[in-house]
């Protein structure tokens, strides 16, 4: 994978080649304020609100949060008030955009989706009617960092200088995608070679039943309107087939380790041996309850140090949780010999 090929994954460079067999979207250049925003630690909140419609009524309940606001929950002098930021031209932008596009959009960056982020939302969703709803997904996203901190990270041409990158907010009208209906499909040299069902983490008894159709629509689709099209001749793309069993395409993406393999493996997709054991492409589905497997984007659900100490991907982790937990036990050792070996009085929060 180069790092050309990464560029020309960008949803602005293919969207205008494919606009007539995808979801209407808009693009917005990203402000590098609010990039700088994305990528800061701080606070979530932006200021003002960017729902016109809600407006409350109850000159008791105002004066209470006024109320609020007023109290100072802290003695520290040292605590310094966080200023909310404001981005009034930018918002104005994407709330234009997000009322052109029906009121509700799912968004994205020049490549990624929060999808790891979807656990954060109050409807567990990706949908959008705010900038603050956007935020709020993007701040809580790794794969959107990745987008702004490492766009070219697992590229073969490291020594090659990074090619400059523009950064887009993408807003695609919301539309009700059915997980079943969604495939990744794996192009090499111009030709289809694999197809995967994209939501593997469940069964699906339609796709079992359709399974000849499903191949021969995708394969339909990629000859008419994919194939020799794109800028490269290596990429991976998502498809949705509809029930009426038309199929539209809904993302393009580098053929490598970046891109999430699903079903099958890299090492299958990039030997060779799957064209050489059929002529069709390789079709691989959840055929059965059993053969499910769990989401990769739970892991980002609880902190990355908890994914590490269970998985004992990073040993020095351990080591210092090792540590930590011998040094408390020997504090509270001499504690207890201190005390006389009294238990600790407890205080109870009522």
């Amino acid at each position: 994978m180069k790092k050309e090929q990464v560029v020309n994954c960008q949803f602005s460079v293919w969207y205008p080649i494919f606009k007539k067999h995808t979801i209407k979207s808009l693009i917005l250049p990203l402000p590098q304020n609010v990039i700088d925003y994305l990528l800061d630690d701080g606070t979530l909140v932006v200021a003002g609100s960017d729902h016109d419609t809600q407006t409350h009524s109850n000159s008791d309940l105002n004066g209470d949060l006024n109320a609020e606001e007023d109290i100072q929950w802290s003695d520290d002098e040292t605590t310094t008030t966080v200023t909310a930021p404001e981005f009034p031209e930018f918002s104005s932008h994407v709330l234009e955009a997000i009322n052109a596009l029906g009121g509700s959009v799912f968004p994205k960056l020049n490549w990624s989706a929060p999808r790891d982020a979807n656990w954060i939302a109050l409807n567990s969703s990706l949908q959008c009617h705010s900038l603050s709803d956007i935020f709020l997904l993007f701040k809580s996203s790794d794969f959107i960092t990745h987008d702004l901190t490492q766009p070219f990270l697992l590229c073969s041409d490291q020594d090659s200088p990074d090619p400059a990158i523009n950064y887009e907010l993408v807003l695609r009208k919301w539309s009700e995608l059915i997980p079943g209906g969604e495939f990744r499909c794996f192009v090499k040299e111009n030709k289809l070679i694999a197809v995967s069902q994209r939501d593997y983490t469940q069964y699906y008894q339609h796709i079992l039943k359709q399974e000849e159709q499903i191949c021969q629509a995708v394969e339909a689709f990629f000859s008419q309107h994919i194939q020799y099209n794109f800028l490269d001749e290596d990429f991976v793309f998502d498809v949705y087939r509809d029930s009426q069993g038309r199929v539209w395409l809904i993302d393009l993406n580098p053929f490598g380790e970046v891109t999430d393999s699903l079903l099958f493996s890299w090492e299958e997709l990039t030997s060779g041996d799957l064209t050489q054991q059929q002529e069709g492409p390789a079709f691989r589905y959840a055929t059965s309850e059993v053969t499910v497997q769990p989401s990769p984007c739970l892991s980002y659900r609880i902190p990355r140090d908890f994914v590490d100490l269970s998985t004992g991907e990073d040993a020095y982790k351990l080591i210092d949780f090792l540590k930590l937990k011998k040094s408390q036990q020997e504090d509270s050792e001499e504690e207890e010999e201190r005390g006389g070996g009294r238990p600790p009085a407890v205080t109870r929060l009522v």
